[in-house]
């Protein structure tokens, strides 16, 4: 497996696209902090963008590898391998690659303007996480979906509707959910909701980090009870845990079934 992972993350780290993404967040963080001195005002732009674009980048890169490495994972199968070792080994080799090129492209911009010298780094430390918990669960989902679909266009298609059921229209439902029945007592129902969806739970630690949940109102104090405690911290990077764990283990199930 790990000669997989190395084969896999060396061959993505000659992918233009990865300096490309590195580049893109290396420029963004010091083009942030050029603009503006305060490295928690930074992280709350920051927070903004991850959120969104680092599933979206996941998705992409994870559905591109696959479908772009069939031939060679063909090779791979006639070869006395386990097949969930090389499906494992290009996944991790895939997301481990976006992470390092995360974590490498805004990890520099904030050392240099005195992150480790100022009180932001907790902050700027759970946006890293959080990232690079992004990164492993989507890419381990459109790995997933991809095993699911030989079509190269359906497999694209259902990833990117996933992304967009998870980024832009679960919160929609969940909004509007809240608004019908705001005469109920919807406590359990919002915790619940946020653990079931990775991308709003990533938003709401690295809020409630920043210590502006107030902004959220009435919905920001139940988010503050639970998350904001270390057991609901501990339940929340768990959760994250579970996200990439589940997708995994659909791969292993697939895998072993499937006639390539």
């Amino acid at each position: 497996m790990f000669k997989i992972l190395k084969y896999s993350f060396y061959d993505l780290m000659r992918s233009r696209w990865s300096y490309v993404y590195l580049l893109f967040y290396l420029a963004l963080g010091f083009v942030l902090l050029f603009l503006n001195n305060d490295l928690s005002k930074g992280v709350i732009t920051l927070m903004n963008v991850i959120v969104i674009l680092v599933p979206l980048i996941g998705t992409i890169f994870g559905v591109m590898y696959y479908y772009n490495s069939r031939e060679f994972t063909t090779l791979l199968l006639a070869l006395p391998l386990k097949r969930f070792t090389i499906f494992i080994g290009q996944y991790l080799g895939v997301g481990l690659s976006l992470s390092f090129s995360l974590l490498i492209g805004l990890g520099i911009p904030f050392a240099s303007y005195g992150l480790f010298q100022s009180d932001a780094v907790g902050q700027f430390s759970l946006l890293l996480i959080t990232g690079v918990f992004l990164t492993l669960i989507f890419t381990a989902i459109s790995f997933s979906i991809a095993l699911y679909n030989d079509n190269k266009i359906k497999g694209f298609s259902y990833a990117i509707l996933l992304w967009l059921i998870m980024a832009v229209i679960y919160d929609g439902v969940f909004l509007m959910t809240l608004v019908v029945f705001e005469e109920y007592p919807l406590d359990n129902f919002s915790i619940l909701a946020t653990l079931l969806n990775p991308i709003d739970l990533s938003r709401i630690l690295i809020l409630l980090k920043l210590d502006i949940s107030a902004l959220l109102g009435y919905t920001g104090a139940i988010f503050q009870g639970f998350f904001g405690t270390g057991a609901g911290m501990v339940v929340s990077l768990s959760c994250l845990a579970l996200w990439v764990i589940l997708p995994c283990m659909n791969m292993y199930r697939k895998a072993r079934v499937k006639d390539f």
